[in-house]
């Protein structure tokens, strides 16, 4: 019975680990180059599939800016609720989301990207990059919620 119970606790602490591994959540993104903090941005999860929009830029001069070197729909667009990341799933790779896209709305450049939950999910490490991983940069995103 002892057995029983400690495999049904370890088994819960696995799962709260792994939800808490997951890109999903609210996260405070840092400039990697400033390392000012940037914005406010909602990961979500729609049937394994990930999205991210930004909820909130923390420069109160940038609230109404807008993504004029956008080249695809988001052109013109207000950058406060623009999603800036689509079609991101889980790689084979258990601790990598990788397959889709972000857009840097400071330039209108759309990139691939990889995101890698780490310190136990309360960072992420977003690497936007051209053509393979190792040409590109990386921001790390610190968990909000």
């Amino acid at each position: 019975m002892k057995s029983l119970i400690a495999a049904a606790v370890l088994s819960l602490v696995a799962n709260l680990a792994m939800a808490q591994a997951s890109p999903a959540g609210l996260w405070k993104t840092i400039d990697d180059e400033t390392k000012v903090e940037k914005s406010l941005v909602r990961v979500s999860d729609t049937g394994g599939v990930y999205s991210a929009v930004i909820e909130k830029l923390l420069d109160p001069a940038k609230a109404d800016a807008k993504c004029d070197k956008c080249s695809d729909e988001r052109k013109d667009k207000p950058v406060m609720g623009m999603t800036i990341l689509r079609n991101v799933k889980q790689s084979s790779d258990a601790e990598v989301w990788d397959g889709g896209d972000i857009l840097d709305p400071n330039n209108g450049k759309v990139y691939k990207v990889r995101l890698k939950p780490v310190d136990g999910g309360k960072k992420m490490e977003v690497r936007g990059y051209i053509g393979m991983p190792m040409l590109g940069r990386t921001q790390t995103w610190i968990r909000v919620e």
